[in-house]
């Protein structure tokens, strides 16, 4: 092995001699595509030596950007008195020679790898030469025992030793001895990620695929509370050995999933449809009765909300359950509900190179659209299990006996308990989710108007998550397939299609960002006596994003209930003929569509490009870029001013990072159980029928939000006049809206 390694290394560095010789050292010649001509004599190369003022402008270049476009080489040659065609080629040398150098550390470290594994296969060898006798310590004879026997003493010994050590420390934290431990766990705890993915865990039952998962067997004596007290002291298991510390995650996470797929399965008497709406209802006392609390009893001042959701998605359970375990990806697919996640610990990253068995620590801020509802911060362990082929089960749980280096927040509102999803393979690509949501949260930090969604589970809960991933995967398979929506304008490029998306997806994270005060921005909160009571005003300082105009940017929100269903609130608001009826921005003129971007069989799901039509010929035509999103838990209108020729080189597939904008906007959600959110057509979804008889509409809970610029210096300090400005913007936005639709009383 060494061998060939050396001699790939010796290849290596010849053609790395040869390919460096051109790094700065640039021929005037024909590049590889102009060698066709094979009929003509080969002329001799003339080499051009480049001068050190030269390479350093060239190198500088290379850090920033090692594939420059052809503008960036048109202007380097300029620069640099080359031709085009020479700075080119000395781009692709460099590339070469940089590649060379990595394969050439790569080498290193697979021969100091190789030479690792040699020396570990030598002292196996000398083992085997030299076995000794567990029993007595002495030589042992080769006869007498067998070497599969003798390595599996070994590792019984190993484990033996571990295992009593960590009863030791485990009785040390809880107060009393657990000597029992190895005969009261059946099945015993997982001691490898093998055993976490294929171990039997009480679900041995699981093998086969079937319409409703049957459940496994429980845990065996006592296993959900062994090592886990009912109410755990919250002083640290930081200064705990860390394998007791996994243990004891580990054995959180199985009583999780345990609850999870129990929860998942099991119909009446845990759950109960309600009449007014057929929602599903937690029974809490057959809750008590089923469940032992794997996180101890419920916070004085904490209130419980508990859902259950099912629905088909167009995505396949593998794919679902990679989105779950990373955190980038999770919070990609649930935009609006995750304002900042994070994985602060990876306990288990899966066996056989798949998630099955994966566990980790996790951190997220989850929000609501509103001023008016406090971020919920939460540490959680995640979990994830194969239990049948195609049948994958995902399962967050809280831990207060988090270590301190994660960032836990002082004070706790909000602790999920088992809560997930079971996702089952359908055929055509689709799979079933069945989302289980449950927490308890402090009530009094939430205001009134918000009460019966959060108590209904509608703003955190299963239906939310669920209806958020059937749009989301939707969009996905639009924008995957190869055919144009119709009611696409076919004029831009895919590439442009691509950009557009891209930019109105930062102007929906930012818009989500301004509106509740998550870490994602450092906003400083306001505190102005000429303010309205429920309108919030925070500032923050833009400094060299290029997304963003520099200076000082005013974010103001506020949210207020209104008469009117959510359907026919958000068709008024997206409305581009309609806007000038409530946008004050909008020269009160009408607005005509310039581009249309589908991301949903909806027609509410769309990115679009508005043109303001000027009133008089001192006034200049301005563009916005809006988006709309509407599924069954809600709806969002958010829209952003955008420069006429920034616009121009997106819609020709440019970079929309440079794009600067500030968004404003509304989401809309329904104010209660009483109404199950808009759908497509105006009608009220009552998922699986329940009172029978006509069922209320009712109102709807409007957050309006606008991002200002107010000074084009991050120096500057900011005027009364700035807030009150920004404040008379809000409330006569809020004015107009309910004008227009005749309910201002």
């Amino acid at each position: 092995m060494r061998e060939s390694l050396e001699g790939s290394v010796g290849r290596r560095s010849r053609e790395e001699e040869h390919e460096s010789r051109s790094g700065s050292d640039n021929m005037d010649g024909a590049s590889g595509d102009d060698q066709d001509a094979a009929d003509k004599p080969p002329r001799k190369k003339r080499y051009h030596r480049h001068t050190p003022q030269q390479i350093q402008e060239l190198e500088a270049l290379f850090k920033e950007c090692p594939h420059p476009d052809e503008k960036q080489r048109l202007e380097l040659s300029k620069r640099l008195c080359l031709e085009t065609r020479q700075v080119k080629f000395w781009f692709q040398n460099r590339r070469t020679q940089m590649k060379t150098q990595l394969e050439r550390h790569e080498n290193s470290l697979l021969r100091q790898e190789n030479d690792k594994l040699r020396a570990e296969n030598m002292s196996i060898r000398d083992a085997m030469r030299n076995p000794i006798c567990t029993n007595c310590g002495g030589p042992a004879i080769i006869g007498d025992i067998s070497l599969e026997e003798q390595h599996l003493r070994i590792e019984n010994a190993r484990l033996k030793d571990e295992l009593d050590r960590v009863c030791a420390l485990a009785g040390k934290f809880l107060g009393r001895p657990i000597s029992t431990l190895a005969t009261s766990i059946a099945p015993p705890l997982p001691n490898s990620s093998l055993e976490l993915g294929v171990g039997s865990n009480g679900f041995g039952a699981l093998s086969t695929v079937a319409t409703t998962l049957p459940l496994g067997p429980d845990f065996g004596g006592g296993m959900s509370n062994a090592l886990i007290p009912a109410s755990r002291p919250t002083t640290a298991v930081t200064g705990l050995d860390r394998s007791v510390e996994r243990s004891m995650f580990l054995e959180l996470a199985l009583a999780a999933m345990d609850e999870l797929v129990k929860m998942a399965q099991t119909d009446e008497p845990l759950w109960i449809r309600s009449l007014e709406g057929g929602r599903e209802i937690l029974n809490q006392d057959e809750y008590l009765r089923t469940f032992t609390p794997c996180i101890g009893m419920k916070s004085n001042g904490f209130v419980t909300e508990a859902s259950r959701e099912s629905g088909m998605v167009i995505i396949n359970s593998l794919a679902l359950v990679e989105t779950l375990m990373d955190s980038n990806r999770w919070s990609e697919m649930f935009p609006c509900m995750i304002a900042r996640t994070s994985t602060t610990d990876v306990i288990s990253s899966g066996v056989g190179g798949t998630r099955n068995g994966a566990l980790q620590l996790m951190h997220a801020e989850l929000q609501v659209l509103s001023p008016l509802v406090p971020v919920r911060e939460v540490n959680f362990l995640r979990f994830c299990k194969q239990h049948a082929e195609g049948v994958w089960a995902v399962v967050d749980v809280s831990i207060e006996t988090i270590r301190e280096t994660s960032g836990a927040p002082s004070f706790v509102n909000c602790r999920r308990l088992p809560s997930g999803c079971v996702v089952q393979d359908m055929p055509n690509g689709y799979s079933k989710v069945t989302w289980v949501e449950h927490a308890e949260y402090e009530e009094s930090q939430v205001h009134q108007l918000y009460h019966p969604l959060l108590r209904s589970g509608m703003a955190f809960g299963a239906q939310r998550w669920v209806a958020t991933l059937q749009r989301q995967c939707e969009c996905l398979a639009i924008l995957m397939s190869s055919s144009v929506p119709t009611r696409d304008h076919t004029g831009i490029t895919a590439s442009g299609r691509r950009s557009m998306l891209k930019l109105a997806q930062r102007m929906t994270d930012n818009f989500c960002a301004g509106v509740c005060a998550s870490t994602v921005h450092k906003w400083n909160k306001l505190n102005v006596g000429n303010v309205d009571e429920d309108v919030r005003v925070m500032t923050r300082k833009s400094v060299d994003d290029p997304g963003e105009p520099p200076g000082i940017v005013l974010s103001a929100a506020t949210s207020v209930w209104l008469p009117v269903s959510p359907q026919r609130l958000f068709d008024f608001l997206r409305d581009e003929r309609l806007r000038s009826e409530w946008d004050i921005l909008s020269n009160g003129g009408p607005m005509q569509e310039m581009a249309h971007i589908a991301k949903g069989q909806d027609h509410g799901n769309c990115v679009s490009l508005l043109r303001a039509s000027a009133m008089n010929a001192n006034q200049s035509s301005m563009l916005i870029l809006q988006e709309t999103c509407i599924d069954a838990a809600g709806s969002l209108v958010v829209y952003a001013p955008v420069d006429i020729p920034a616009m121009h080189v997106v819609m020709n597939g440019g970079d929309s990072a440079y794009v600067a904008l500030l968004p404003s906007g509304f989401a809309i959600v329904p104010d209660g159980p009483g109404s199950r959110g808009p759908t497509s057509n105006g009608q009220v979804n009552r998922n699986g029928g329940g009172g029978g008889g006509a069922q209320r509409v009712g109102g709807s809970l409007l957050t309006v939000a606008f991002q200002i610029l107010v000074n084009s210096l991050p120096t500057a300090k900011l005027t009364v006049e700035s807030v009150e400005t920004v404040n008379n913007l809000i409330s006569c936005t809020v004015q107009k809206i309910k004008a227009a639709l005749q309910c201002e009383s």
